[in-house]
C-alpha cells in the first residue's frame, strides 16, 4: 500500500511497476510531451516537466521507497518532518519523534542530495507541478529536481531511446535541449534571488553527497565501403556484427548480429550511420556502433563534392588532329564526347546534371566535367622527329 499514486499516474503505471516499465512509462510520456514536438500546445513543456521529474523520483529505488511510504510532500519538505500515521499526532507512535531519519542527522538520505542537491523551499504549498523554488526557511533544506531537459538527455543517452524510431526522434529534437536551457525557468534550477550565490555553491558548503555523473556512452566507429554508383542510387548493405556482451549468469559472452545499413542517394563520405547499443557491453554501459561511409576507388571518377570528374586518356595524334569518344556516366548513360583539336593539357568540358545525385534535394544533380589528359609517346624515331619539325 502506497501513501499516493500521483507520480505513477503521471506515468500511466502501477504502483507496483518494474523498473523496466517505469522507463517504458517515462520514455513514452516524454516523447509525447516533449516541447519541441508540441510548440503550438503551450501546456506540453508543463506535462513533460511532470513526466521527467515523476521518472526522476521513481526511478531511484531510495526515493521511491520513501515516497512509496510518506508521499510527495514529504519529499519536497527535505524529510525534515513525517507525516503522521492516520490516527496518530506529529511525533507519535512508529515516528521517532516525528523523523524517520533522525539518525541520519534529521534530513534525507545522502543519496537524496544527488539531484541538484536539497535548495530551499520557503513558502507556497507543493503540488504535483513540482513548483520547487524558494530559499531556506527556518534554516531547513528541501529537496529539488534537476532540469527536465537533463533528465531526458541523461536518460536518452544512457540508453533509453528503446527503438529506431525513439532514437532518431531523440536527434530531431537534439538530444533534449543539449543538457542546457531548457526554457522551464529558472525557479528552483539555478541561482536564488538575493542570495548572491548559486545553488551548487551552496550545496558543496553543506557537504551533501551528490551521485556521481554517468558516465558518457562510448562510440566504436567502423569503416563503410561503398562504390559511388551505390551511392548515387542508394542501397541496403548487410553488415555481420560481433560484440562483447554478458549472459544471465554474468559471463562474457560473443554474440553475433546482422545490421542492416542504408546508405541514401547522395552520402557524402565520411557521413555516420548510427546504431545505438549495438557495440560492446561494458561497466559504462551499452556502446554505440557508427558505420562511417568510405567511398571506393573509381576506375574513371572521382568525386568533387556533388560533381563527377571524369578522366579521358587520348593520344598525342588525337589532341593534335581531334578526336571522338564514347564515355558512360554514373548512372549507365553513354553519352558522346568529342573535340576538333588542337586539345590541350587539362582541357575540360562540363555536362551539366550527369554528376551525383544531392542528398537533399534527390531531384538534382551536380554536373559531370570531363578532363583531357594527353598521353605522350615513350619515344619518337629520328624520322618521326624530323618530320614533326616540319609540320609544326
Amino acid at each position: 500500500m502506497v501513501a499516493e499514486t500521483k507520480l505513477y499516474d503521471s506515468l500511466s503505471i502501477s504502483p507496483t511497476a518494474t523498473q523496466d516499465e517505469i522507463k517504458k512509462g517515462y520514455r513514452k510520456a516524454a516523447l509525447k510531451y516533449h516541447p519541441d514536438k508540441n510548440k503550438d500546445k503551450p501546456d506540453a513543456g508543463e506535462k513533460f516537466k511532470e513526466v521527467s521529474q515523476a521518472y526522476e523520483i521513481l526511478s531511484d529505488p531510495e526515493k521511491r521507497k520513501v515516497y512509496d511510504q510518506y508521499g510527495l510532500d514529504f519529499l519536497l519538505n527535505g524529510g525534515r518532518q513525517a507525516p503522521p500515521p492516520p490516527g496518530a499526532s506529529p511525533g507519535g507512535p512508529g515516528f521517532a519523534g516525528g523523523n524517520p531519519f533522525e539518525s541520519m542527522g534529521g534530513g534525507m538520505p545522502g543519496s537524496f542530495g544527488g539531484m541538484g542537491g536539497m535548495p530551499g523551499g520557503g513558502g507556497g504549498t507543493r503540488t504535483f507541478h513540482f513548483s520547487t523554488g524558494g530559499g531556506t526557511k527556518g534554516g531547513s533544506s528541501n529537496f529539488s529536481f534537476s532540469d527536465p531537459s537533463s533528465i531526458f538527455s541523461q536518460f536518452m543517452k544512457s540508453g533509453g531511446s528503446g527503438s529506431a524510431e525513439d532514437d532518431e526522434l531523440y536527434n530531431m529534437l537534439n538530444g533534449g535541449f543539449g543538457g542546457g536551457s531548457s526554457g522551464f525557468g529558472t525557479s528552483g534550477f539555478g541561482a536564488e534571488s538575493g542570495s548572491g550565490r548559486s545553488r551548487r555553491s551552496r550545496q558543496s558548503d553543506a557537504g551533501l553527497a551528490r551521485r556521481p555523473p554517468s558516465p558518457e556512452v562510448t562510440v566504436v566507429e567502423k569503416p563503410l565501403p561503398v562504390t559511388l554508383e551505390q551511392i548515387f542510387k542508394g542501397t541496403k548493405k548487410r553488415m555481420n556484427i560481433k560484440r562483447k556482451t554478458y549472459d544471465g549468469s554474468n559471463k562474457r559472452k560473443i554474440e553475433e548480429r546482422v545490421a542492416d545499413v542504408e546508405i541514401k542517394p547522395g552520402y557524402k563520405a565520411g557521413t555516420k550511420i548510427r546504431f545505438k547499443g549495438w557495440g560492446d557491453q561494458d561497466e559504462g554501459g551499452v556502446q554505440d556502433l557508427v558505420f562511417v561511409v568510405a567511398e571506393k576507388e573509381h576506375e574513371f571518377f572521382k568525386r568533387e563534392g556533388d560533381d563527377l570528374r571524369y578522366n579521358l586518356e587520348i593520344t598525342l595524334k588525337e589532341s593534335l588532329t581531334g578526336w571522338t569518344k564514347t564515355i558512360t556516366t554514373i548512372d549507365g548513360k553513354q553519352i558522346g564526347v568529342s573535340h576538333g583539336g588542337p586539345t590541350p593539357p587539362g582541357f575540360e568540358i562540363r555536362y551539366p546534371e550527369q554528376g551525383m545525385v544531392k542528398s537533399k534535394k534527390l531531384n538534382e544533380r551536380g554536373d559531370m566535367i570531363v578532363q583531357v589528359k594527353v598521353k605522350y609517346p615513350p619515344s619518337l624515331t629520328a624520322a618521326q622527329k624530323e618530320r614533326l619539325r616540319e609540320i609544326l
